[in-house]
């Protein structure tokens, strides 16, 4: 290691203050650089803000075991611009000298506009393609190839928590199957980064190397060895480390701004060979970095600190003469303050483009400044970036705005939205129009067409606020022309929809939209099918099916068949829920259309309403070939929204027909990247509930279905309200408490007797009509049970032989008829096998034996062994115990079931340790084990550390080729 860079600054004298020596990271930087040069490969880099994600690459640049290699880096910025792929095109710059001489393939031309640097080596551009998501696919094919091309190559995108989505959608589709010689590094922050950013490397093909690299904050003695790196000496006292440990708390980037004010104010001796502060007791240093930081830069030259200033307003990296204008000084001033701040460690230097090393400097020196001084600052910054071929629109638009220019913002912002949505980046869209909404001074009318095309980007994205519909709510009241009243009433509708508002101001919206939509045919047919979907309350069926009649009627109106396909999938979808068998007509004529394979958003989304309402209806078959088309349909348009749907909806479908064996991790997921999505988030939280019940999580199942029955039955779905109400039933039965399921079933169906629509009871249908018959209102659950029979006569109801045999079997074990009630409910076993209903057919068969345990009829144990055999195999260990407590009752032998543990293993390891050491031996983290096996990370840890101890190991990175395989 070298010792530390004393030169001094060019005006106060103030050392260097960046560690020559990487301290604490030996074994992230083997792991980095042993993946790096085994492509094709991913490493992850996680870490605080300065914990030393960029100094740990500084680091890898630098090992001789990457000669030969190009690194690349492109970094996304806290203020975007409003095209996608930033980073990766910066990044894609840096490849000018590795190009070959050999032609590229025609889609290489497509980076011609965004690569003029490399138009000598690039081909002509393709033709247009025929809409954005066959662009942006041409695009990223275009950038895969110039990555092969380039030879070994590690693409490095530092701060993935600020990337825009289509960014993240390319390295997806990167990591699908990465070229042979590329090796991938991204950097987030833990705490501010999207789950769908942490799920991009979790799942890759097997030839490519993963690792994931989670940088911890320092202990005292890395915090001392730090310390002492900068310095140059040989070691500091343990009385010093431990301070700096304490107002630092181990985050490097803290160390190195405190000990760069230390020295400056000479608050730091030698003595006894190391270094120790003067007086610790008199010493006021706060914690943290801010005033540090602030310190310091009091310490630069005049010249310096108006550069310090300008660009903490432009926050990032700059050209010198974008910074220079911003200053407003000579530009021989400004080159020596940047030499300064440069050879001090304040600045760093990024290509061209020059500013802080880290945004915590530039945010403490912003909120130095007092009001006029940022806002001239600003403006001066807007006038610089203007001046640039092209401007950059999104940075402008934040300087003019913080300049108090407001006029010219909201045009220079409109711009940059209309530029975000052409190419198809509707987040960042969404985000400029929102504050245009809220800070910008527009009249009534453009206020209105700024709102409408922002409920059209946002509906495009998964983070919709209740906020974001409130102030859209604002302008639809006020005097707006009777177009835009309709469309912007149109999409708040389906904004609300989105977010799982009440189903009455949904349907309000909906109304208002149909009156006001007479010059669009195409928003008034999508408003009046929205009508016909049965979620408001109090509204009857008829009058749904009035509204799709029209529906139907109006669509030959719609020119875009992609739109008429879209409203044929909705139209089909209310015909599966309402049990009309006219579904599979239409449902024919869109696979017909499509091929099976819908490659348009519209498509996936017609394959996607079906195929869910099929799921709920029982049509399990349909809905699996259904919701898989459009799962890889979502996947090839690179749409986040719908994938979240058809995987919600597949979770849904897994849990109805028994697929549980993956489930629970799947469900963990979803849970975790739907936070903000709660219209595809409520499908998985019934499962979550129903799959907490089956597992004994009793109180936790309780209080979840509770939720969400609540929930889904603001949103209108009753499908779901019936999945939660059923569990929530059979566990008050169980728990001796029928009392208390009574008034969920009653008010479920008071809801649908009101819309006359019986489809959607079907699946509480038996817990309903068992706890109506147990509090002893069986004449009620008589007559529910024979409404809903009549009812279903007729319809397309693949649930209904079953449930119809299931609750009859209910009521005459409530009557005491056992030998009848045991009949009946073996017919309904054997009844839910068609559409693949496991689970009900174990409950049907246990409570089968039951009754006719009762009745001592012969044979009553087979069908108690059989559901007892199919709940362990679908891990019901809640079931699976109360159906063994019931053999135990009647001396029925139960096969024995290994539940786990050692078992006298000794010093040999067990099969789960040995299974838990081969995937840690293998560079999984203990978080990927456990999502894998479904255990906490504790326990993995427990297996990991057993496993060490029997086979006399000290780390984890010892554990490959020691894990024996039997």
């Amino acid at each position: 290691m070298t010792r530390a860079d004393r030169r001094p600054g060019a005006e106060t004298g103030e050392p260097k203050v960046v560690s020559p020596a990487l301290v604490g990271r030996d074994e992230e930087l083997s792991t980095l650089v042993t993946t790096v040069t085994a492509p094709p490969s991913v490493v992850v880099i996680e870490g605080e803000s300065g914990i030393g994600k960029t100094r740990l690459l500084t680091e890898l640049r630098g090992r001789p075991e990457l000669a030969g290699r190009t690194v690349v880096t492109g970094w996304c910025r806290r203020i975007r611009e409003p095209f996608p792929l930033g980073p990766v095109i910066e990044a894609a710059r840096g490849l000018a000298g590795r190009l070959p001489a050999r032609a590229l393939s025609p889609v290489a031309g497509a980076l011609r506009p965004l690569l003029p640097e490399l138009a000598d080596r690039l081909p002509p551009p393709p033709p247009p393609p025929e809409d954005r998501a066959a662009g942006r696919h041409q695009l990223f094919r275009a950038l895969v190839e110039l990555l092969t091309a380039a030879g070994p190559v590690v693409l490095v995108i530092e701060d993935l928590h600020w990337a825009d989505d289509q960014t993240v959608d390319f390295l997806s589709y990167l990591l699908t199957t990465p070229p042979a010689g590329l090796s991938l590094v991204v950097t987030f922050r833990g705490e501010e980064v999207d789950p769908s950013v942490r799920a991009l490397a979790a799942k890759l093909p097997a030839p490519v190397h993963r690792a994931e690299v989670v940088l911890e904050l320092l202990d005292e003695r890395e915090t001392g060895e730090l310390a002492a790196a900068i310095l140059g000496i040989e070691r500091v006292s343990g009385e010093f480390a431990g301070y700096l440990r304490t107002r630092t708390s181990g985050l490097p980037f803290a160390i190195e701004e405190l000990l760069a004010l230390l020295r400056a104010r000479g608050d730091i001796v030698h003595r006894g060979g190391g270094y120790a502060r003067r007086a610790l007791a008199a010493l006021d240093v706060p914690s943290g970095i801010r005033d540090p930081v602030l310190a310091r830069i009091s310490r630069l030259s005049d010249g310096a600190r108006l550069v310090v200033r300008a660009a903490a307003v432009l926050q990032t990296p700059v050209p010198v003469p974008v910074l220079a204008a911003t200053c407003q000084v000579p530009t021989a001033q400004v080159l020596a303050g940047l030499d300064e701040l440069l050879d001090s460690g304040l600045f760093t230097e990024d290509g061209m483009a020059v500013g802080f090393r880290h945004l915590l400097a530039a945010q403490a020196v912003y909120g130095t400044l007092s009001g006029p001084r940022r806002r001239e600052l600003h403006g001066r910054a807007a006038a610089a970036l203007g001046s640039l071929q092209p401007p950059p629109l999104g940075q402008l638009a934040h300087h003019l705005r913080h300049a108090g220019r407001l006029a010219e913002w909201a045009e220079v912002a409109e711009r940059a939205a209309d530029q975000a949505l052409e190419l198809g980046h509707d987040a960042e869209a969404a985000r400029l129009l929102e504050e245009l909404l809220r800070h910008a001074p527009l009249d009534p009318d453009r206020r209105g067409r700024i709102a409408t095309r922002l409920a059209q980007a946002a509906i495009e994205t998964v983070e919709i606020t209740p906020e974001l519909t409130e102030l859209l709510a604002g302008v639809l009241e006020l005097e707006l022309p009777a177009a835009v009243r309709g469309e912007l009433a149109f999409r708040l509708a389906l904004l609300h929809e989105a977010v799982g508002s009440d189903a009455g101001v949904v349907r309000r919206l909906y109304t208002t939209a149909v009156g006001d939509l007479a010059d669009r045919p195409d928003l008034k047919a999508w408003a009046m099918m929205g009508l016909a979907i049965p979620t408001a309350p109090a509204v009857p069926l008829a009058e749904h099916r009035r509204w799709l009649h029209r529906m139907l009627q109006t669509l030959p109106n719609v020119d875009d068949s992609d739109f008429r396909l879209f409203l044929r999938g909705k139209a089909a979808m209310v015909q599966v829920l309402t049990g009309d068998r006219g579904w599979r007509e239409l449902v024919g004529q869109i696979e017909a259309e499509t091929r099976g394979a819908p490659r348009r958003r519209r498509a996936v989304n017609a394959y996607q309403s079906v195929g869910m309402a099929a799921c709920y209806a029982g049509h399990h078959q349909d809905a699996a070939r259904l919701l898989g088309a459009a799962l890889v349909g979502a996947e090839a348009v690179e749409s986040r929204k719908l994938s979240f749907r058809a995987r919600s909806a597949l979770a849904l479908l897994d849990y109805c027909r028994g697929e549980w064996e993956r489930l629970p991790g799947t469900v963990a997921a979803l849970l975790d990247e739907l936070a903000d999505y709660p219209a595809a988030r409520v499908d998985v939280e019934v499962v979550a509930g129903c799959l907490a019940l089956a597992h004994g999580e009793l109180d936790q199942a309780e209080t979840r279905l509770s939720r969400v029955a609540a929930e889904a039955a603001g949103m209108g779905g009753y499908e779901l309200v019936a999945l939660a109400t059923d569990a929530q039933a059979r566990l008050a039965v169980v728990r001796d408490e029928p009392a208390r399921a009574v008034e969920p079933i009653r008010e479920l169906l008071a809801t649908v007797d009101a819309k006359q629509l019986r489809m959607p009871v079907l699946r509480t249908l038996a817990a309903g009509v068992r706890v109506l018959a147990a509090v002893g209102h069986a004449a009620e659950a008589r007559s529910l049970l024979d409404r809903t029979a009549r009812d279903l006569a007729g319809l397309d109801a693949p649930l209904g032989p079953a449930v119809l045999r299931h609750a009859e079997g209910e009521l005459l074990a409530a009557a005491g008829e056992w030998s009848a009630a045991g009949r009946e409910l073996l017919a309904a076993a054997d009844r839910y096998q068609p559409p693949g209903c496991r689970y009900e057919a174990a409950q049907a068969r246990e409570r089968a034996a039951e009754c006719l345990l009762v009745a001592g009829v012969a044979g009553a144990q087979r069908p108690l062994l059989a559901a007892l055999d199919s709940y362990r195999r679908l891990g019901a260990r809640w079931d699976a115990d109360r159906a063994t407590g019931t053999a135990r009752r009647y001396g029925i032998p139960v096969p024995a079931r290994h539940r786990g543990g050692r078992r006298g293993y000794g010093e040999r390891l067990s099969p789960r340790e040995r299974e838990v050491a081969a995937r840690a031996a293998a560079g999984r983290t203990n978080r990927e084990i456990a999502q894998e096996l479904f255990l906490s990370p504790k326990t993995v840890d427990k297996h990991i550390g057993a496993a060490l101890r029997k086979l006399g190991l000290r780390s984890r990175a010892e554990l490959a080729g020691r894990v024996p395989s039997g």
